[in-house]
């Protein structure tokens, strides 16, 4: 339809068909067990799809189909009907956590993974997925840094446009492309005390200067949506921030697809005390550029009495309605409303062995190993036990993963058997239940009455077990509902269960090398202690088991770096490694009386940002600088010899650092800039080398512009955060 037609189209439509575009009803609108991923109020409850222009959380090919051409026979102009959901790392086929994909380092790799969930989605009559989010996330406590690629702003936003990419496709016309929906703008990730739906406080330098690039990547990259989140900035939610959404997001930025609330944050301007009720909520979120209403019924109610009123102008409400027209027009809906999903179309594309043999490497590159003491990894056979209450799970993914089939997941059992065959004597012993009696979680209470008892039990096979192994590898983790949405914590360690079970079995393990399921650091400083080896499995997804497996029996390469600091303690929380520079800092000996620091803990991280081991070892020479002079306009390139000096191939993570020495604000100790990945055989060695241009020196300076400042700079090129190989350079007028 061209845009002509559209305009046509937009003005033949009553105020109420205009109103109802911007309404998006939950799926349980149309099914009693559609997913529900937010507060249900009891009218959503009662609501039908008449007119709403949207609905989320349900899917399937031959429902949604039967559910198109019933809305669209009923509807006055025939206006297809959006379909959105949560397709956060997978759909059927689930690949690793946003945070394990931002592990591997390899944007590549996961906008391959994006194309993927976009094919299985929309042959499941998907047409938008709720992601990337682009939050930054710096505090372990927030159950969402899971839904994050972590810590770091450049890092995020590679991973942010290389998700829009993949979802979106060529076209999103096509039939396997969905439209994506950066989250939450803005500043989700900085929610005060790590606690969700809570409140942030920054600075408007360190918004623009740390937390908007990500989003910005995203929307650079095409998203066609940007969702509101639930936080305050400066007192003002979001959802009723028009410097937000018009000013930075419309104007600076470009956007020009919808705008959409987060699950009922309009209604909840109420309670935020910014509104006096669900009127005066609809008002305040038209007038910040809020175009879709998703789930709290505001718009549906009020919006036309607004507009009658005069308080919303007709141009305010036409502009928003033909920005969610041209979305369903760009999706190609008017001329093919079942956007090519189809029933069989889907059996043959859901879970596909490609998708699931993409899933598998995936979750190899994800994986970081901390600790190798004596090379305990990879496993050599001999005798073997799998213990934990992870080491025979299937539900290796978050849980964002609402449309998968938690039965098609591979554990790590499964794995092993397959792996080693007759090679090796495997046992098996879960040890303990995963979670404490009482332990809430996001959803639900975990119960069990004979708790006791049964841990007794467990933890009688597993001592048997650990004593007759060679090695014991030991699958612990957090509950895969204690991480995501609703699942803040402050405490970040293991379960209590869990971790009792590895103080009784440290006496009888020859060796042991644990495996960490987690969505976000923990504290492990006594797991780290007290194994020989330490690998963060992330929650893995569908081929989880497998790819594990293919790392453990040195298969596959290890690669995987972290995408957030692990801590000593929760103590230390927000933690990262790109802080500003004190004017106390702790020194690198002695007490430090009198400067920044902890009297009970180094201030530095357990495992630093971009930290992870190999099988293989590398080495980095002294960086080689094209010159000491970088022009404005000009290019400097910074070079180095990486030698795989080991006996193993293997992936080397470069990274390029960089620091402004002195600014007009104080900067950042250092702060990513570059990424390569380079495979090397035993012995082989590359020239790496990195461009360092003008734009990546900007910063939000006191002249309140992104904008760069003449002088010295420090580079660092190394293989983690806390890499000392360095060299200065000056960049002129």
């Amino acid at each position: 339809m061209t845009e002509q037609a559209l305009k046509v189209l937009l003005n033949d439509l009553s105020l109420e068909e205009k109103v109802m575009q911007l309404v998006q009803l939950p799926g349980v609108a149309y099914e009693s067990g559609a997913a529900v991923t937010g507060l249900l109020n009891d009218t959503a409850k009662a609501r039908t799809l008449r007119l709403a222009g949207s609905t989320l959380g349900i899917w399937g090919a031959e429902k949604l189909n039967r559910l198109q051409k019933e809305y669209m026979e009923n509807h006055p102009h025939h206006i297809p009907l959006l379909m959105m959901l949560d397709v956060i790392h997978g759909h059927k086929t689930v690949f690793p956590c946003p945070l394990g994909q931002g592990a591997a380092f390899d944007p590549e790799l996961t906008e391959r993974a994006a194309a993927v969930q976009a094919r299985e989605a929309a042959a499941d009559g998907i047409h938008v997925t709720f992601s990337p989010m682009a939050d930054l996330c710096r505090d372990a406590r927030w159950g969402r840094v899971m839904e994050s690629t972590g810590e770091d702003k450049y890092l995020n936003g590679l991973m942010a446009a290389a998700m829009t990419r993949g979802y979106q496709g060529k076209n999103l016309k096509d039939a396997g492309s969905v439209a994506a929906c950066v989250k939450h703008f803005a500043a989700y990730g900085a929610a005060e005390a790590g606690r969700d739906y809570q409140n942030t406080e920054l600075s408007e330098h360190t918004l623009r200067e740390q937390y908007l690039p990500a989003y910005r990547c995203a929307v650079e990259a095409g998203a066609r949506l940007v969702m509101s989140s639930f936080n305050t900035w400066e007192g003002v939610p979001s959802s009723a921030n028009p410097w937000l959404m018009q000013t930075v997001l419309r104007e600076e930025m470009g956007f020009s697809g919808a705008v959409i609330s987060d699950w009922n944050a309009v209604g909840e301007l109420v309670p935020h005390g910014i509104a006096k009720d669900e009127k005066e909520a609809a008002l305040l979120a038209m007038r910040a550029g809020i175009d879709i209403d998703m789930c709290s019924g505001c718009y549906e109610k009020h919006l036309g009495a607004l507009v009658e009123e005069g308080k919303v102008s007709l141009d305010m409400l036409d502009a928003a309605v033909l920005r969610v027209l041209r979305l369903k027009n760009e999706l190609g809906l008017f001329e093919e409303p079942f956007h090519g999903a189809a029933p069989d179309k889907a059996k043959a594309i859901l879970g596909a062995a490609e998708h699931r043999s993409l899933a598998r490497k995936a979750a190899a590159e994800s994986l970081v190993l901390l600790k190798n003491e004596g090379e305990t990894l990879p496993l050599k056979g001999g005798k073997i036990a799998f213990i934990g209450p992870y080491a025979d799970e299937k539900h290796l993914h978050s849980a964002w993963a609402i449309s998968t089939d938690r039965e098609d997941g591979v554990t790590v059992w499964q794995a092993a058997k397959e792996a080693f065959g007759q090679e090796a004597e495997l046992r098996l012993a879960p040890g303990c239940l995963m979670l404490a009696d009482g332990t809430a979680t996001s959803l639900e209470v975990f119960t069990c009455p004979d708790a006791e008892k049964e841990n007794a039990r467990l933890l009688a096979e597993a001592k048997e077990a650990a004593a007759w192994a060679d090695t014991v590898v030991l699958c612990l983790g957090e509950h895969f509902h204690q991480t995501g949405e609703s699942a803040s914590k402050v405490d970040i360690g293991l379960p209590e269960p869990q971790r009792r079970l590895l103080n009784a079995l440290k006496p009888d393990c020859k060796r042991l090398a644990m495996l960490i399921f987690c969505g976000r650091p923990l504290t492990l400083q006594a797991e780290s202690e007290a194994s020989h080896a330490l690998m963060i499995c992330w929650l893995p997804g569908t081929e989880g088991g497998h790819g594990i497996m293919d790392v453990l029996t040195g298969r596959e390469a290890l690669s995987g770096k972290l995408p957030m600091s692990f801590p000593r303690h929760v103590g230390q929380e927000p933690l990262h490694y790109d802080q500003y520079m004190t004017g106390r800092p702790r020194p690198k000996e002695g007490i430090g009386s009198f400067t920044s620091h902890y009297l009970d803990c180094p201030n530095e991280a357990l495992y630093p940002f971009g930290y992870g081991l190999s099988y293989t070892d590398f080495r980095v020479s002294a960086i080689r600088l094209s010159g000491d002079q970088l022009a404005k306009t000009g290019e400097l390139t910074a070079a180095v010899t990486l030698t795989n000096t080991g006996k193993r191939a293997g992936t080397a993570v470069l990274q390029l650092y960089i620091r402004d020495l002195v600014g007009s604000r104080v900067r950042p100790i250092k702060e990513l800039k570059g990424v390569r990945r380079v495979p090397l055989q035993p012995g082989e060695e590359k020239e790496i080398t990195f461009a360092i241009t003008e734009p990546m020196l900007r910063f939000w300076t006191v002249n309140r512009r992104m904008e760069s400042e003449p002088g010295d700079f420090q580079a660092w090129i190394g293989l983690d955060s806390s890499t000392e190989n360095t060299a200065f350079f000056t960049m002129t007028e």
